[in-house]
């Protein structure tokens, strides 16, 4: 019993690899969730990336499934709580992909400063605005990192150099503080920081974590970044602190209206999304940090890894 259901596409590595240390793989792409559920039985272990949740119902089906392999960093793709509790394991791979989100964060947090989106489409129309478009240096800013964990440190790392001030709260994590960073706490955070990096997983507790009530506890105006999950901004209080100023500007990579997936988005979209896409300064990618061709790789090497540790540790 060592079939592998691989659910999402992933990168060739995974197969060869899996098959080289004893497993058999199978892939189904055009089955749907409710056939690859009736399915699950059958097999040891699960592949997935973002294609839909494996959940309680699925996992009653899975009565043979020994661990859950999820390629990326989050693991709201799987009931973990349920999961552990009926011995399967869950692995993912922050690891692979986190020198992807730390320099997309980075990119993102320059264009906004110095209004590169902005400016390379209004000279695209040939509107030449120098004035409207000075940038802001980040030399002497004060960057607060909320999450410091594998995207956060490495976001942190990216920032040496650029003779900032970089700080961080985790409210799970102590004693991190070292050449990059310094450990603080959040009231702190919210009183000192200009720009803000969010790095956390999307948990009940950081669901909507971004609302009016939390933007208005920063003394001052700030620059906002998401790069972790959508739905841990309430995107209708983001566009009220972009109208009122509180918000100097945001630079999202993810988004609320997103389907479970990630593939897409939503099909009715309300109008506080039209304001971000009509917004000179809101950045806005289609929740691509964490992907390059080198990332690619490295999950899928990273996730073997821990994959075929535990096998031979059984």
């Amino acid at each position: 019993m060592n079939k592998v259901l691989i659910v999402d596409r992933v990168h060739p590595l995974i197969w060869e690899e899996l098959t080289a240390h004893g497993f058999v793989c199978e892939s189904f792409p055009d089955y749907s969730r409710e056939q690859l559920e009736e399915m699950a039985g059958t097999y040891t272990g699960i592949i997935i990336r973002s294609r839909f949740r494996i959940d309680q119902k699925f996992l009653n089906k899975a009565s043979n499934l020994r661990f859950i392999g999820r390629i990326g960093s989050g693991l709201d793709a799987i009931d973990v709580e349920y999961a552990t509790a009926k011995g399967i394991r869950c692995f993912n791979s922050p690891e692979g992909n986190r020198d992807s989100v730390g320099e997309h964060t980075l990119g993102m947090l320059l264009s906004m400063l110095n209004h590169l989106n902005r400016a390379d489409r209004q000279v695209r129309n040939g509107i030449w605005n120098r004035r409207e478009n000075w940038g802001t240096e980040l030399k002497g800013k004060t960057v607060g990192i909320i999450g410091y964990g594998n995207m956060g440190s490495a976001f942190a790392r990216r920032l040496k150099g650029f003779e900032t001030h970089v700080i961080a709260y985790d409210k799970y994590k102590r004693n991190y503080s070292d050449g990059n960073v310094r450990e603080t706490t959040l009231d702190e955070l919210c009183e000192n920081a200009d720009i803000v990096s969010l790095h956390v997983p999307l948990t009940d507790e950081t669901t909507f974590l971004v609302d009016t009530s939390f933007l208005n506890r920063f003394r001052r105006k700030i620059w906002l970044i998401n790069t972790s999950r959508g739905k841990v901004v309430k995107t209708s209080c983001l566009v009220n602190a972009l109208k009122s100023g509180k918000v100097l500007g945001a630079a999202l990579d993810v988004l609320e209206y997103e389907d479970a997936s990630f593939e897409a988005l939503a099909t009715d979209l309300p109008e506080d999304f039209r304001y971000l896409m009509e917004s000179g300064n809101v950045i806005l990618t289609p929740h691509i940090a964490g992907w390059t061709d080198e990332s690619n790789v490295k999950l899928a090497k990273v996730l073997v890894e821990k994959i075929v540790k535990w096998k031979n540790c059984e």
